[in-house]
């Protein structure tokens, strides 16, 4: 399944780039309705570092997500890949592309929910709807860092 939400913005495709290189960025980009923790960050730069966050899945249902870095191609695009968590497997592309009026930053995700034939029948109500509402609000963060609007975030 594939789920991407593509933005355009009036800044510098090297600021949005350079933002995602930052420390914190999970943190930044983490809404607050997601109930989730960064336990450890990865360093996009270092092919092969990992992201550990633990969230909830469903309601009470916690899970740990270890996403490895896989692909980094500045100031264009880097890509990470569920090494373990709740997909039956996760690949996310984040490409960053200079065009005429700024950037375009698009995310694609290619996903297996898990539950075989049933968690491919519900995803588009819940996988699809979360992963809507959870960029929306990331490219909206990374619009106002990438202008220098961090302490709007």
């Amino acid at each position: 399944m594939r789920f991407t939400k593509g933005k355009s913005d009036q800044v510098q495709s090297r600021g949005v780039f350079a933002f995602h290189e930052l420390p914190d960025v999970l943190n930044l980009l983490m809404p607050p309705w997601e109930q989730a923790h960064v336990v450890q960050p990865a360093e996009i730069s270092a092919v092969g570092s990992q992201a550990i966050i633990e969230t909830r899945v469903f309601g009470p249902i916690k899970t740990r997500w270890v996403a490895q870095h896989t692909v980094y191609d500045p100031p264009r695009m880097f890509e990470d890949v569920q090494f373990k968590g709740p997909f039956h497997s996760w690949r996310h592309r984040h490409i960053v592309e200079a065009h005429e009026d700024g950037t375009i930053l698009r995310d694609e995700i290619d996903y297996e929910p898990p539950l075989g034939f049933i968690g491919r029948a519900l995803a588009p109500f819940l996988v699809q709807k979360r992963l809507q509402r959870l960029f929306n609000y990331r490219h909206e963060v990374t619009r106002r860092c990438a202008k220098g609007k961090r302490d709007e975030v």
